[in-house]
C-alpha cells in the first residue's frame, strides 16, 4: 500500500472518532493559550502552575536537531518524539495561531490553517504575508480530511492540542509538536524553525525582537509604570501573569507587574466582584470572542472598575487581541512592542 493511500486510511479511521480535543476542556473560548492551569486566587494552584510551566520550558530547551543549515534528511526531536525529515519542507500545515506566526514569518506561506474557534479568518496582522492556506478545521476540532488532501510534507502542532491526532497525522506527514501553545513561545519558534532550516533567520528575528524590547525598557526609565493585562473571555475574566505570551513580552521589556500578577503561570482569574485587583498604572484589555458574551459590561459597570486610578486618569486601554494574547510568536511580539511604546513612551 502506498504512503498516501495509507495516509487516507488512517485518515478515514480517526475521522471517525470525535476530533474535539477534550484536553482543552469544555466548547466555550478556547483561545491559543487558554488550556492552560491558571491560579484563581489559590496558592497551591499557582504553586502547581509555576512547576508546569518550568517543566515545560525545561523539557523544550532539549527540542531540535543537530543537523547543520541545509543538512537533510534531518531528525528533529519533539514533544512527541523525533521526526526524520528527508528534504526541506514546501508544503506546511500549521495547526495552530503561533506556529502561523512562526512560519510566515520565517518567509514561507503555509498551504493550511487551523483558526481559533469563531476567527475562521487569517489574523489581519498576517494577512499580507500569509499567502492563502486553506481551512484545515479549528485549533480545537481539526479536519483531518483537509489536510490529508493539502499533501503536506508538514505538519506544526501542539502535543496539548493534538496529542490524540498525533500518529495520525504522522501518517500523513512528518509531524513536529510543541509541548504547548504559547509558552515557552520563543523555544517554540526555534523548534518550528528547525523543522524548517531556518534556524539562522530565526535566531536573527530573536534577536531583533530582544534588542527592541531592551530598547523600550530604557527609554521606559528606571521609575517603569506597572501594568496590568486583563482579558475578558466567554465565562471568565483574566489577569495575565509571567508564564502567558504577554506576559513573557513585558517582562523582556523590563516593564513591572502588580504584585498579585508577578506569578510563573498563565493567568489569575477574577470576577466582576474583584476588580480592584487588576490596579496598575495601566491597564490594556483585550476582548476574546462576542464582547456580549463576556461579563465586561458588569465589570466596568461596577464602582471597583471605575475607581481604579488607571481608569480615572485614561489609562485603561482597548488593545489588539489577535496580537496581544493570541499571536503567540516574534511578529505579534513584535507589534505589542510597537503599541506599548505608542502607550507609554511620552
Amino acid at each position: 500500500m502506498s504512503f498516501r493511500r495509507r495516509a487516507a486510511a488512517a485518515v478515514a479511521l480517526a475521522a471517525a472518532a470525535a476530533l474535539t480535543l477534550t484536553a482543552c476542556g469544555g466548547q466555550d473560548a478556547k483561545s491559543a493559550e487558554d488550556s492552560a492551569p491558571t491560579g484563581g486566587g489559590d496558592k497551591k494552584a499557582v504553586a502547581q502552575g509555576g512547576k508546569e510551566f518550568g517543566e515545560a520550558a525545561r523539557k523544550t530547551a532539549a527540542f531540535g536537531t543537530t543537523a547543520a543549515a541545509g543538512q537533510f534528511p534531518r531528525t528533529v526531536t519533539h514533544a512527541m518524539g523525533s521526526t526524520e525529515l528527508k528534504a526541506a519542507p514546501k508544503r506546511v500545515v500549521v495547526l495552530d495561531v503561533g506556529e502561523l506566526d512562526n512560519v510566515v514569518s520565517l518567509g514561507m506561506q503555509p498551504v493550511g490553517y487551523a483558526p481559533s474557534e469563531g476567527d475562521e479568518g487569517i489574523p489581519e496582522y498576517l494577512k499580507k504575508d500569509a499567502g492563502d492556506p486553506k481551512s484545515v478545521g479549528t485549533i480545537n476540532s481539526l479536519n483531518l480530511e483537509a489536510i490529508n488532501a493539502l499533501k503536506p510534507d508538514l505538519i506544526l502542532g501542539s502535543q496539548l492540542r493534538a496529542a490524540d491526532k498525533y500518529d495520525a497525522l504522522s501518517k500523513i506527514a512528518p509531524t513536529v509538536f510543541s509541548l504547548r501553545p504559547g509558552f515557552p513561545w520563543k523555544e517554540n519558534y526555534l523548534l518550528n524553525a528547525a523543522a524548517l532550516d531556518k534556524t539562522a533567520e530565526a535566531k536573527a528575528k530573536l534577536d531583533a525582537y530582544q534588542a527592541k524590547a531592551a530598547e523600550l525598557g530604557t527609554d521606559l526609565g528606571e521609575k517603569k509604570p506597572t501594568v496590568t493585562m486583563l482579558r475578558y473571555m466567554p465565562g471568565k475574566t483574566r489577569l495575565y501573569a509571567g508564564a502567558s505570551f504577554i506576559g513573557t513580552v513585558l517582562k523582556d521589556s523590563g516593564i513591572p507587574r502588580p504584585q498579585n500578577q508577578q506569578v510563573e503561570d498563565l493567568a489569575v482569574e477574577i470576577s466582576p466582584e474583584r476588580m480592584d485587583e487588576a490596579a496598575a498604572d495601566w491597564i490594556f484589555t483585550g476582548v476574546y470572542g462576542a464582547k456580549d458574551k463576556t461579563k465586561r459590561d458588569s465589570a466596568e459597570a461596577n464602582p471597583l472598575w471605575k475607581n481604579l486610578g488607571a481608569v480615572q486618569q485614561g489609562h485603561a486601554k482597548d488593545v489588539p487581541d489577535e496580537t496581544w494574547y493570541l499571536g503567540l510568536g516574534v511578529t505579534a511580539a513584535d507589534k505589542v512592542l510597537d503599541d506599548l511604546r505608542g502607550f507609554l513612551v511620552k
